[in-house]
């Protein structure tokens, strides 16, 4: 009987889990190995210690206590132990179980370790609640916040959601590395933090976006205010890895409860704010009203009608003319994207170019014009004459993007006809920190596309930029040609785009002509030899091409040097004329 006993005293004491067995006065009268090394503490020292005696290690103390409430309560206990030594703390999963063995009342208590449980489940912590890179609450974090002041807040209520987005953060990543634009994330972070409340809550939801709240407010004159402090505080140069970096933030601020009554609504209108400000000045802030609302919902809905649009090919081309000033030929056409609403109706690219670049649609609509054109490109021939050449506008956003106008060009190839096209781009692409010059251009020239500067002169012109450029068109825009011949100052501009574009070897095509008069002027003043505008034609749709016109005259059925007496649109890019 005594060797069984020694035997399972052994065994209990090789247990991997800590054992100890206490009795009514908290008194350890068992310590295994396992608890002992938990414990950090000699076993004999536990069950030699005497009862009257404190231990020194906080943790044996609130074990003795925990006993006696055990047995007092005659239920099972399962607590969370932390237990701090010289090396680490851990955590132990412990039961305590109260028996009787031999009429004497015990406790026995056996721990795992779940040290390495637990920090597994605290980084799945930090993962859903907090920013790896900021260490800021996630979205999830200040959602949850905002809905408990709603559900739970004091009556009255007030709070502020301002929702932040960094301005052009893409092009610092792309300029600087990803590195210096995480670190700029971190020192906006630090910034946007510097002195909130206990009360406030910052948060990162997304890559450059952040989301303050402010509990409570009093005003909206007292959140503006704040918000333009915030705004001051941003313009400081950061500097980040040796660099000296510059950034700004556009700001959307929505109030509870006069802005939505939920969180969702909340966050949604605070968006509107900053979009209104990212679209019109960026570097400030808005406060929503309902104004943004309506504005908001008209543009949704012009939104998905660009998709759908596209998704169903609802787009057409017209064709505008370039024409020889002189013997009225016709040397090229210009194809302007139209598109046909749900009744049917053409709207002019005014209304929704803008959008469809900001969406990322407009490189889709940019290869549908081609597709047109190709489809339709026997018709075109049969009008404007065999082989004339046609100009496609890219936008500038487009022109500085490689892989799309990688893409583009081989579609230009793929037509067999690549030497027809003249890809009609403005001044930015050129002068622009964009890779078009330097990547694109060699791409276009080697399949043999032609290239035209359009609307030059209104954008961000510098002679040293002209000089790199191999252009073979500069097109003058129309603000340079409206009554000509009653401004001197814009006879002297357009003298000198004519003598610099001779030197560059430019071909120049006054734009928008749309009165006897300008015709008259350019013919008589000026070497200028080319011509696009009403005066010789609106654009012409497909169903309205008539095969074997040759001169302008014939599209227009008009003579040729008779003043127009209708009155005309004014010349813009909404009515027409551009993209």
């Amino acid at each position: 009987m005594s060797s069984r006993l020694n035997f399972l005293n052994e065994v209990v004491r090789s247990l991997p889990a800590g054992v100890t067995v206490q009795d009514e006065q908290g008194n350890f009268v068992l310590v295994n190995a396992a608890a002992a090394a938990q414990f950090n503490v000699p076993a004999r020292d536990i069950v030699e210690a005497p009862s009257s005696a404190p231990f020194q290690s906080r943790e044996l103390n609130d074990r003795r206590h925990l006993a006696r409430r055990v047995l007092q309560s005659g239920g099972t206990r399962i607590s969370e132990e932390l237990i701090r030594t010289d090396h680490a703390t851990k955590a132990y999963l412990t039961t305590h179980e109260p028996v009787l063995i031999s009429n004497r009342k015990l406790v026995l208590s056996s721990s795992v370790d779940i040290s390495q449980q637990k920090a597994t489940e605290e980084e799945l912590f930090r993962c859903a609640y907090y920013d790896e890179l900021t260490g800021l609450p996630t979205r999830r974090v200040i959602e949850q916040h905002a809905n408990s002041l709603i559900r739970e807040g004091g009556y009255p209520v007030r709070f502020a959601v301002a929702f932040l987005d960094i301005d052009n953060f893409k092009h610092i990543n792309d300029y600087y590395g990803h590195a210096s634009g995480d670190g700029l994330l971190v020192e906006v972070a630090r910034r946007l933090g510097l002195g909130l409340r206990v009360t406030d809550m910052l948060s990162r939801i997304s890559g450059d976006e952040f989301l303050l709240l402010l509990n409570p407010v009093q005003s909206d004159a007292e959140v503006a205010e704040y918000i333009e402090f915030l705004l001051q505080r941003l313009k400081a140069p950061f500097f980040i890895d040796g660099s000296e970096l510059f950034a700004s933030a556009s700001i959307g601020v929505s109030i509870y409860p006069d802005h939505g009554n939920s969180y969702e609504v909340l966050l949604q209108n605070a968006d509107t704010a900053m979009y209104r400000i990212k679209n019109e000045t960026k570097g400030a802030a808005a406060i929503f009203n309902s104004g943004m609302q309506r504005e908001a919902l008209a543009r949704m809905e012009v939104e998905q009608s660009l998709r759908l649009a596209i998704l169903d090919k609802r787009f057409c081309c017209a064709f505008q003319p370039k024409v020889d000033i002189k013997t009225q030929q016709i040397k090229g056409i210009e194809a302007l994207v139209r598109l046909r609403n749900d009744d049917g109706v053409i709207q002019a690219p005014g209304t929704f170019i803008d959008l469809a670049v900001e969406l990322g649609l407009i490189d889709d609509l940019t290869h549908l014009v081609l597709a047109e054109i190709m489809r339709s490109i026997d018709l075109i021939d049969d009008t404007f004459g065999t082989g004339v050449g046609i100009s496609i506008n890219v936008a500038a956003k487009q022109a500085g993007n490689v892989a799309f106008m990688t893409s583009f060009a081989r579609a230009l190839e793929d037509t067999g006809c690549p030497t027809r096209f003249i890809v009609e781009v403005t001044e930015d692409a050129f002068v622009a920190k964009t890779r078009f010059q330097a990547e694109i251009l060699p791409i276009l020239r080697r399949i043999g596309v032609g290239i035209s500067i359009d609307d030059f002169g209104i954008g961000c012109s510098s002679l040293s930029a002209l000089a790199d450029i191999t252009a073979d068109e500069i097109k003058i825009d129309r603000s340079f040609i409206v009554d000509i011949h009653k401004r001197p100052r814009s006879q002297g501009i357009l003298k000198a785009i004519e003598s610099l574009s001779e030197a560059l070897g430019m071909t120049v095509i006054a734009e928008g002509v749309e009165t006897f008069e300008e015709l008259a002027y350019l013919q008589a003043a000026t070497r200028i030899k080319y011509a696009q505008g009403f005066y010789f034609s609106e654009p012409v749709f497909l169903e309205e091409l008539h095969p074997g016109s040759r001169t302008i005259s014939d599209t227009r059925k008009r003579p040729v040097g008779r003043p127009v007496q209708e009155s005309r649109p004014a010349y813009s890019r909404a009515n027409g004329y551009g993209r």
